[in-house]
């Protein structure tokens, strides 16, 4: 855990950080910031060390996780993404893609984004429709991130309880139409609307089919790892204060909602309200540096000013509605 936590935080305090207004202000992550994270090991962070990972426990892929986001959210937010695609491969029965691609995928050589959302809701936005050699994709996959950063989008779509996870090319066709989103924080992330007309997808291209029952089961992990990118705000929140009084308040809170998230692995619907309340805390704490920092904070090349509309971000982003409820209740 040392060193990598160490390497990240040298990457978000020397590279991410100082940039992260300019990435804001411009909506644009620098290349270089894959890049490095890719020539420092960081695509692989979720890996087991049998497939070439560093293999490192939940803790330590939490640790790395919110100092990258307290650096830059946007980069972070984009890079989280690939992690998953990681693990599908290393347990898919594809072989042939499995061997085309995880090598790569370990190495940042190819970069993965994913769209799942479309999957979730009881009724679903993006449906598999099975027909001769793979599947037929209809509907939306309403929040894509990464467009234009990745080589490859894991999609989801759904097939009655089925769920079709398979790769697709990132390219916009008649068969798949793009929207770009204006966000009021992170558009860097360069997040779109997906919407599928009967996109074709060869079950060569299939990682893999589950329940949807197990799909919201797998949700454990990755609701705590999205926990990480409002803890990852509130704890540069509280380096940018320094000494001011609240920090040490705001510290302890810190604390507190990370106990409740990895207590919340063991029940999800405990973690629910642990995530709300750590969007919750970055959200206030936000407010505290605006106010600490007095008119200067609202300036547009402050970093208060992107911290708060970045934590607004976080009371959204990878939501439930179970965590949207348990918000409403914190916020009201």
């Amino acid at each position: 855990m040392g060193e990598m936590l160490e390497r990240a935080r040298r990457i978000a305090d020397e590279v991410f950080f100082p940039a992260a207004g300019e990435v804001d202000a411009s909506g644009v992550v620098p290349r270089g910031h894959f890049d490095l994270l890719a020539e420092e090991g960081f695509y692989g962070l979720a890996a087991p060390a049998e497939i070439g990972g560093p293999g490192l426990e939940l803790p330590e892929i939490v640790a790395v996780l919110e100092t990258l986001a307290g650096g830059c959210l946007s980069t972070t937010f984009t890079w989280m993404q690939h992690h998953g695609v990681v693990l599908a491969l290393s347990a898919t029965t594809n072989a042939d893609l499995c061997e085309q691609h995880l090598a790569a995928a370990l190495k940042g050589e190819t970069r993965f984004g994913v769209a799942f959302a479309g999957a979730i809701p009881p009724v679903p936005r993006l449906r598999a429709e099975r027909v001769d050699g793979g599947f037929r994709l209809h509907g939306e996959a309403p929040f894509v991130s990464g467009w234009g950063d990745v080589d490859l989008l894991q999609v989801s779509a759904r097939d009655g309880e089925q769920v079709i996870n398979g790769l697709i090319e990132p390219d916009a066709g008649r068969s798949l139409r793009v929207q770009g989103l204006d966000l009021v924080a992170a558009q860097a992330t360069n997040t779109v609307r997906l919407e599928f007309d009967g996109y074709e997808l060869p079950a060569s291209q299939v990682v893999g089919e589950i329940t949807h029952a197990e799909m919201i089961a797998g949700q454990v992990v990755g609701s705590r790892l999205n926990g990480c990118l409002a803890c990852g705000l509130t704890g540069r929140i509280i380096r940018l204060l320094g000494l001011h009084e609240v920090a040490a308040k705001l510290r302890a809170e810190l604390d507190e909602v990370r106990r409740r998230l990895d207590a919340g692995m063991a029940d999800l619907e405990s973690l629910y309200p642990a995530r709300a309340a750590a969007s919750e805390l970055a959200y206030r704490a936000a407010g505290v540096l605006v106010a600490a920092t007095g008119s200067a904070g609202v300036l547009r090349a402050s970093h208060p000013q992107r911290l708060a509309r970045e934590s607004v971000f976080t009371l959204v982003a990878a939501g439930r509605p179970q965590t949207k409820a348990a918000l409403l209740d914190l916020l009201a």
